[in-house]
This record gives C-alpha cells, structure tokens and sequence, in this order.
C-alpha cells in the first residue's frame, strides 16, 4: 500500500471513487455530497499539493482525504488551543470496495505522520451531523469533538449542521 500525493492523472479515478461513495451514502440516507461536492474541488486539491491517496499495489485508489492550511468553518468552533498550527482534513473517502479493511484507520494514521512532518500541532476536520460512520471513525482514532457548530449554508433550503473535531498530534 503507497500513500502519495495525488497527480492530474488520478483524476478520474478519484472522481469514479467519490461516485461511488456518494451512491453509497445517498442509500444510507446520508445525503451531503452530490455531483459538485466534493468532485468540483479535487483538480484544485492536486494543483495545490494537498490531496493525497491510500493506493493498492494493483493501482486501486483505496482512500483519499485533502489535508488543508484552513477550512471557512474554523473560526465557529471553539478548538482546544487556536494558537496552535492546526491543519484541516477535508474530502476523507474510502473506496466502497474496500469498506470495512480498516481503510479510514490508515489513511488517518499516514495523515498524521504528515502533519507531524509539516509541523503541526493538531488535524482539525468537520463532519456533518448526521454522517454517524464518519463521527464514529474519527472517535475511533482519538479526535475530540470541540464546542459548537458550524452551519454551511448551500442555499436558501439547505444548511449542513457541521461538527468540528480535533487531534493533537
């Protein structure tokens, strides 16, 4: 298994991956991600150097996460130590085929090493509330939940109730 930066030519692998992930989630009534998001950011993710990949030995793209300098929800939730160097973990998804190998656990363990590498003090990420395997395998894998709520308005009728949890590495 190589954990890498993703490249232009992964693109539509990782774009197939998400589909798949959001027809996963769609029919377990977790309905946040749609055909914009999270696809719509990826091509930026890898001109930026911050999408990264949990890749098979036979080429399958296992896992993928973006690992960012901010996140527009970071001043709504009161985290541990805001002083601190805090990178943001966003668009975390795991290859349907590849559901329950313990594929979240690695990816989140290589993201720590490389925040530790770049020299931050914690992984912040939000999860929306009612994503409750995303809430549970982040809880697995030590992140506290922090006060308060960030709600993402994406249009008039919709509002995503976001929950901000950290790790201090």
């Amino acid at each position: 298994m190589q954990f890498r930066l993703a490249n232009r030519e992964d693109l539509p692998k990782i774009q197939s991956m998400y589909r798949d992930i959001i027809e996963h989630m769609n029919n377990n009534k977790i309905e946040i991600w749609d055909d914009s998001y999270p696809c719509e950011f990826f091509a930026e993710d890898i001109d930026n150097n911050r999408l990264y990949l949990l890749v098979e030995e036979v080429g399958d793209i296992v896992a993928a996460a973006a690992l960012c300098e901010s996140n527009d929800g970071e001043t709504y939730i009161k985290w541990e130590n805001t002083e601190a160097k805090a990178l943001y973990m966003d668009r975390l998804g795991v290859n349907v085929a590849y559901r329950g190998q313990g594929m979240g656990n690695r990816i989140l363990e290589h993201l720590r090493t490389l925040a530790k590498q770049k020299m931050a003090e914690y992984i912040r990420l939000f999860v929306v509330d009612i994503n409750r395997p995303a809430i549970q395998l982040y809880l697995k894998n030590g992140f506290k939940q922090a006060s308060g709520i960030y709600e993402e308005k994406i249009d008039d009728n919709f509002i995503l109730c976001e929950y901000g949890f950290e790790i201090r590495l």
